[in-house]
């Protein structure tokens, strides 16, 4: 079995933030905005969005999506 090599995908500023493609996984957390979501947890309420959005940086997040 061949050893995993990352590959160099390039990189991509965001804030304050640079992304190294191929270099790592990143986590993706998702802050659902409305109510109607499929998966059952959208909310309308601001507050509520920003704090879940506050929130998943702690649990291993490095990127948000917002929908």
């Amino acid at each position: 079995m061949s050893e995993y090599k990352p590959s160099n995908l390039g990189s991509t500023p965001c804030g304050t933030s640079i992304f190294h493609w191929g270099q790592r996984t990143y986590i993706m957390g998702v802050v659902n905005v409305s109510p109607d979501s499929f998966s059952g947890d959208g909310t309308a309420d601001a507050e509520e969005a920003i704090a879940n959005a506050k929130r998943l940086p702690s649990e291993g997040a490095a990127i948000i999506a917002v929908g």
